[in-house]
């Protein structure tokens, strides 16, 4: 008798475990699913007003910032260009780049080159692992003294209205904002004029898209080379000096370096110089007229090109 009792209390046990986990299981998993709709239809309501986020940090992005435009209407020149040019006795930055006279006041340019862009180029490079971390625009320099490092910025900048003149400058100083400023406007002090034109035998079409002739410019060890290139090539070169490229006007180029173009300041200053080269450089007036040679801004289209839309027509 006290077998089948034993036996039997177990069977009960496991019976009545069984048939309350069954009575169990559908009433946690409608209690779950019940959760999960109202949690939903919480985060619906809460989430409806938070749309408008993204839209108001897009129009932040379209707005322009304020230390690409200078304050013109207080500016208070202190130079004698600067006075002439606030006074409007000198309406083009020509007869200030002609004569070889020293800008030294940046409102000058932007008077004169009210289109003017500009943008920084990426000379640094942030710390990471095996020799490589992202490029930026800063580049740390350090000086060792008894009290301990004393750690500066340096930046580049280049502006350019894309239509013939662009300059570059560097600036340095113990915090980012500053230096960024200073590249700006030494930037614009060195504002130069270039010649563009067809010098490429392969296109032969007359319009100022690449550059008259092959120039080169050198910075240290760094060397450039650039070539005239046909029509809808593209600027096949380093992409820092693309930037320099493009604010100058130039659309079409073939570019050789040698040296240690690592180094970018170099390999930029290098680039900077062939483009001074190309004002410095003497040219025939036969030459000038065959090629649809300008300097500075495009006024309207050169000789050359006016003569084959005249035999075309024709």
């Amino acid at each position: 008798m006290v077998e089948n009792k034993k036996q039997k209390t177990p069977k009960s046990k496991k019976e009545e475990k069984v048939i309350v986990q069954a009575d169990a299981a559908p009433q946690k998993t409608e209690v779950s699913v019940e959760e999960i709709t109202v949690v939903v239809n919480q985060k619906s309501t809460t989430e409806a007003p938070l749309v408008v986020e993204p839209i108001e940090e897009e129009e932040v992005e379209k707005v322009p910032p304020s230390r690409l435009s200078a304050n013109l209407e207080s500016w208070k020149p202190k130079t004698s260009i600067g006075l002439k040019v606030k006074s409007k006795e000198i309406t083009s930055i020509d007869t200030i780049l002609d004569n070889g006279v020293k800008i030294l006041e940046a409102e000058v340019v932007d008077t004169l080159l009210p289109n003017i862009g500009s943008d920084l180029l990426l000379i640094g490079q942030s710390k990471g692992k095996f020799g490589g971390g992202k490029r930026r625009i800063f580049k740390q320099v350090q000086k060792k003294t008894a009290e301990g490092n004393k750690p500066k910025f340096l930046t580049c900048a280049v502006v350019g209205n894309s239509n013939g003149y662009v300059g570059i400058g560097n600036g340095k100083s113990r915090e980012t904002v500053p230096a960024r400023e200073k590249a700006l406007r030494n930037a614009r002090l060195n504002v130069i004029k270039i010649r563009r034109g067809c010098g490429s035998w392969l296109c032969g079409c007359g319009e100022p898209h690449t550059i008259p002739f092959k120039v080169e410019g050198k910075c240290g060890s760094a060397i450039i080379v650039l070539y005239p290139a046909p029509k809808g090539t593209g600027l096949k070169v380093e992409k820092e000096c693309a930037k320099i490229l493009k604010l100058a006007g130039i659309k079409d180029v073939w570019s050789k370096t040698r040296g240690q173009t690592g180094t970018k300041l170099n390999l930029i200053n290098a680039c900077f110089i062939a483009l001074r080269r190309l004002m410095s450089t003497k040219i025939q007036k036969n030459a000038q007229e065959s090629i649809g040679m300008i300097e500075g801004q495009i006024t309207g289209p050169s000789s050359l090109a006016q003569e084959m839309a005249e035999a075309k027509n024709e």
